[in-house]
Order: C-alpha cells, then sequence, then structure tokens
C-alpha cells in the first residue's frame, strides 16, 4: 500500500504559531535598531554637511551664511570669489525623515550648526525624536 508523503495540517498550523511567536519576540527589538540606525545615518550625514562647509570656509574664507544656507555648498550663491563646488557630490540630502538639516551660522553651539529636529520635526525630544547636531 502507497502512503503519500506531506504535512499534515496539524503540522503547519504548529509550524505557522512557532513562527507567530518567534516574529513576536523578534520583531519589535528589530524595529528598535532600525529606529536607531536612522540618528546615527543623520549623524553620519550632519558630519560630511561639516565637512563640505569647512572646504566651502576655505576656499571662500567665510562660512555660509544663514541666508545662502546649505544650498551654499551645492551651487555658487552669485559669484563667490573662490567658490570651488558643488562641495557635496550627490547633491545636498534630507534627513532620514524627509526633512531639510537645518542650519544656523552663526551657531548657538559653535561657528555653524547643522542640525535635524528627529523624527518628529520639532525640538527636543526624546529617542527617534531627540534632535541631532554637529555640537554632540
Amino acid at each position: 500500500m502507497m502512503r503519500s508523503t506531506g504535512f499534515t495540517l496539524i503540522e503547519l498550523l504548529i509550524v505557522l504559531a512557532i513562527l507567530g511567536l518567534l516574529a513576536g519576540l523578534v520583531g519589535p527589538r528589530v524595529l528598535s535598531q532600525l529606529d536607531g540606525a536612522k540618528s546615527k545615518t543623520a549623524a553620519v550625514q550632519i558630519k560630511d554637511l561639516e565637512q563640505a562647509a569647512d572646504l566651502f570656509r576655505i576656499d571662500v574664507g567665510r562660512f555660509p551664511s544663514k541666508e545662502e544656507g546649505l544650498q551654499a555648498l551645492v551651487t555658487n550663491p552669485g559669484n563667490l570669489r573662490g567658490w570651488n563646488g558643488p562641495y557635496l557630490r550627490r547633491g545636498l540630502p534630507a534627513d532620514p525623515w524627509g526633512n531639510p538639516y537645518r542650519y544656523q551660522s552663526p551657531g548657538r553651539f559653535g561657528d555653524i550648526d547643522i542640525y535635524s529636529y528627529g523624527a518628529d520635526n520639532a525640538p527636543g525630544g526624546s529617542g527617534e525624536n531627540a534632535d541631532v547636531g554637529n555640537w554632540q
């Protein structure tokens, strides 16, 4: 007599229950790591923007003004003497939450402040809502 091979419905339900339990335990930890990754990405991008602003300062003799903003790292704002950009290869990035980086010159914490308000796009906050800036 031939016996067919395969999985029974009970075996499939047990496997699905085990996978569901694993997803319930591991999923939140993975998602929390992804959230932290956005803040780390913002910090790295801010360092790149700060280095580009330093190159601008070396060429032009000053940091971009508040009015010129970070866009001065990509396009020459009004035929500046010594401007040798663009200083960013891939253009001006948005922060990991899709908002533009903020720029202040002179800054509250240094010559210039480059920062993101985090996931909530509002000052202050904690976790993913915390501000990320070049002064940290």
